[in-house]
């Protein structure tokens, strides 16, 4: 399960060292992280990461196969969470140590920056593949964080991204050694730190506010 940390000003989020798929209970602790992240005073930042192969693999598809009668709620659930942290009132850096995959890269769009170990680990969208469609408010997310070539490509082919293409095509910032990738993304976060508060707030509420309208939504999440 996802825990949190701080290093000085830079709260540190470990999602967990498996595939940290989007169960309920995981939605939960991450919230709680979140809560304690924005209720805090003072310079801070937020660099979410994960321990192991993967940053994240997205939604928890056995939990919604078993739980059919809760899809709605849930991906108002998912959708609430992506809007959390794209309007969250501090700066957030993702450290993608792992593989980011469809709803874990969706995730990892919602924050400010990203940081990618450039050796190993793929960025993907795979729901064209999947025969899973994006949600309006996922697309918008989408859209709104990435290029309209970059954009396309990820959705409509659902191209592995491996550190280096990620960064040739502006879905992350950096692309650096395994080492040095958890390194990178608190030394951002660090940079950034006095910028907390509500005016960082809501300068990306309304950068982002197309998407997050969406997201917001709870009727018909699903379009």
């Amino acid at each position: 399960m996802p825990t949190l940390d701080r290093q000085d000003s830079v709260f540190v989020l470990d999602l967990g060292d498996g595939e940290n798929r989007f169960h309920p209970d995981w939605i939960g602790a991450v919230q709680a992280a979140l809560d304690e992240v924005e209720k805090a005073e003072g310079p801070r930042a937020l660099v979410t990461t994960a321990t192991g192969k993967f940053f994240s693999n997205g939604l928890d598809l056995d939990w919604i196969f078993a739980n059919a009668d809760q899809h709605e709620n849930y991906v108002v659930a998912v959708h609430a969470l992506l809007a959390r942290v794209l309007s969250l009132p501090v700066i957030t850096v993702a450290a993608l140590q792992g593989h980011t995959f469809a709803a874990g890269a969706m995730f990892s769009l919602a924050h400010d920056f990203r940081v990618m170990r450039a050796d190993r680990g793929y960025w993907c969208l795979p729901e064209a593949d999947i025969n899973i469609p994006f949600t309006p408010g996922m697309s918008a997310l989408i859209q709104g964080r990435l290029t309209p070539q970059t954009a396309h490509e990820a959705m409509t082919t659902a191209r592995r991204y491996g550190g280096t293409d990620a960064l040739a095509a502006g879905i992350v910032n950096s692309a650096v050694e395994e080492d040095a990738v958890r390194r990178t993304a608190v030394e951002i976060a660090q940079s950034q730190a006095g910028k907390a508060g509500s005016t960082l707030g809501t300068i990306k509420s309304r950068l982002y506010g197309t998407a997050l309208d969406l997201l917001q939504t709870k009727d018909n999440p699903l379009g």
